[in-house]
Order: structure tokens, then C-alpha cells, then sequence
């Protein structure tokens, strides 16, 4: 899939940082005003083997992937975005006004130059691909001009992911922005949301899932590792690709067929839509014998929805709901 496809990178960016106050006076008088903003520092924190101690939070922060986008925006962080890069699909409309306020840097991924020239001192990507040496967007490269960098920890272990990731995801990009008290009350509202979940699948049967993500020949799918997977599972599914220990894979349509899914998890992104998804799979004659296709069984996960990011803990209740119907009030 495209936004899972493309080649591992890292990020380069220009700007170095200029002191926030003159040297030579400590008189109270004379400290910045931005010296209040800085409880919480110094703040130490590894990221998918990148140390780093920020003494302040960025200011001009680049999120390069959606999910990204939508973490700095529900921490109330829109002042410090600079700009943003490559949309799955449409941000929540919760966050629409603060997002068109934003500069676009790039359709996908911006080039070095221009993402030199949004001049950030900071770009959280959401994918390992945003942080590509060979355009020139190494971290490593980033850190040389002077630009602090993160990655989605759900690229950090080769994309063995669980909700515990979330809670931690937001909680480290909250205390590195200053923000951590915002952070926690995230994390603690997004408990109850997944405990809710859990408590309304208590003692209901799973039913057996077939995340279809794109392909004709070959189905691209999620495996056994991600967060496709763990929200499948969390939302009272059982993955049947679940045994290949890949977040996201390819599958023969003969395994599909011999698994026998109750129902397929279309994932909604790109320009395919997700009628076009459901005609592909409907008239296929090779799959006319799966129970899903015989009984016209599909959910429907926005890209945006299934990675992790602030959007997963209500997600993994709309996905519930979608795989037991009975469910709903």
C-alpha cells in the first residue's frame, strides 16, 4: 500500500536554532518570558534509537504523515505546526479549521529544499518513510541542521504495535512539547474508551476478519503485528492473517479462500474507492464460496483510523460495531 510502501527514510532540514535571551543578565527582570514555559525541561527521551534532551519545546514543528498532523492538533499544538505533508484521506472535522490554517509543504513528501525552506526545528513523521536518506531526509541528516526529529513508535519494532503504543506515542510527543498534562488527560479519557469497548465484547464470540487493504493478483492485508491487527482484536475480530508476523503483507487469494473470513475490513484510502474495493472482491468467482462475499459482510476503516495515533481508540469502537452489529442500541 502506498503509505506503508514506500522506502525507509528519514527527514533533513535547515535552521538552526538562535537563543530565545541574551547572555549575561539573571536578573528576574530580565528572563524571557518563555522561561515559564519551560516546566518540564530539560526532557529526555530515546525514539526508535535516536536520544535526544529538548531544553524547550519546538516552536515550528513539521508533521510529514496525517496521523502526525492529528496528534500535534488534538495536544492544542496548531501555533507550533509551520506546516504539514501527505494526507491519507480527510482530517477529522474537529480538526478541519485549525488544519486548512496550516501551510501544505507538500502533497506527499516534501523535497530536502522545501522542507528546508518551511524552516522547522522539529518534523514528527508518521511513517518510517517520511525520513528518507535518499532524498535526504535522514534524521541523522535532520540532526545536522539543527532539526530535533520523531518517529510514530509503531515504526520503532518493525511494526509490532498494541494500545499501550498509543498511550505512550502521546504521552512522549506531549512532554516533549510542553504539554504534558494535556497528554495524560488524553491517555486516561482514551482507557475509558477502549475499557468501554472491552466491557461491551465481554462474553461475545469473535468472527474471523480479512483486512483487504488493495490488490488484483495478490491481496495486500494486515498481518499478525500493527495496529491493524491489535484493533481487529480489540474490537472482538480474529485476524486470519494473523500468523504472518508482518503489520502489513501480502496474501493469495487461495489463502483467503481457505480461511474462510466472516467478514473483510476494507481499508479506505488513495483514489480507489471503497465500492470499487467491494465490486473487485464481490465478482471474483474464486471467492464466491468465502462467507463474507456470500453474505456480503464488510466493514469499513479509513486509513487514518488504523494506525497509531489519536484516532484509534474511538475507532476501535466504530470497528466493533461494524463486526457485531447486535451491539448497537
Amino acid at each position: 500500500m502506498p503509505a506503508f510502501r514506500r522506502a525507509l527514510a528519514i527527514a533533513a532540514a535547515a535552521a538552526t536554532l538562535l537563543p530565545l535571551t541574551a547572555c549575561g543578565s539573571d536578573r528576574p527582570s530580565e528572563k524571557s518570558p518563555q522561561a515559564k514555559a519551560a516546566k518540564g525541561f530539560p526532557y529526555t527521551v530515546e525514539n526508535c534509537g535516536v536520544k535526544t534532551t529538548f531544553t524547550k519545546a519546538p516552536e515550528r514543528a513539521l508533521p510529514m504523515n496525517q496521523h502526525a498532523t492529528e496528534v500535534l492538533l488534538e495536544l492544542g499544538l496548531a501555533t507550533s505546526v509551520t506546516g504539514t505533508a501527505y494526507l491519507d484521506d480527510k482530517v477529522l472535522p474537529k480538526y478541519a479549521k485549525e488544519y486548512d490554517a496550516i501551510p501544505v509543504v507538500a502533497k506527499e513528501y516534501p523535497s530536502k529544499e522545501k522542507l528546508l525552506a518551511a524552516n522547522p526545528d522539529f518534523v514528527y513523521g508518521g511513517y518510517a518513510s517520511a525520513f528518507d536518506p535518499k532524498q535526504g531526509r535522514s534524521r541523522e541528516d535532520l540532526k545536522k541542521s539543527g532539526i530535533e526529529s520523531r518517529l510514530n513508535i509503531e515504526y520503532c519494532t518493525e511494526g509490532s504495535s498494541a494500545v499501550d503504543d498509543i498511550y505512550r506515542e502521546i504521552s512522549e510527543t506531549g512532554r516533549t512539547f510542553g504539554v504534558g498534562e494535556r497528554a495524560d488527560a488524553w491517555v486516561a479519557e482514551a482507557k475509558k474508551t477502549i475499557d468501554g469497548t472491552a466491557a461491551q465484547l465481554k462474553g461475545v464470540k469473535p468472527v474471523s476478519v480479512f483486512a483487504y487493504d488493495s490488490g488484483d493478483k495478490t491481496a495486500s492485508t494486515a498481518g499478525g503485528k500493527g495496529m491493524a491487527n491489535e484493533m481487529i482484536t480489540r474490537a472482538g475480530g480474529k485476524n486470519v492473517m494473523a500468523d504472518i508476523p508482518k503489520s502489513f503483507t501480502d496474501a493469495s487469494w487461495e489463502q483467503v479462500v481457505t480461511r474462510k473470513p466472516d467478514v473483510i475490513m476494507i481499508i479506505d484510502y488513495g483514489s480507489t474507492t471503497v465500492e470499487q474495493k467491494k465490486k473487485r472482491l464481490l465478482d471474483d468467482p474464486a471467492l464466491k464460496d468465502v462467507p463474507a462475499i456470500k453474505n456480503k459482510k464488510f466493514a469499513v476503516m479509513p486509513l487514518s483510523e488504523i494506525l497509531v495515533g489519536v484516532r484509534a481508540p474511538a475507532a476501535i469502537e466504530r470497528l466493533a460495531l461494524q463486526l457485531h452489529p447486535e451491539l448497537k442500541k
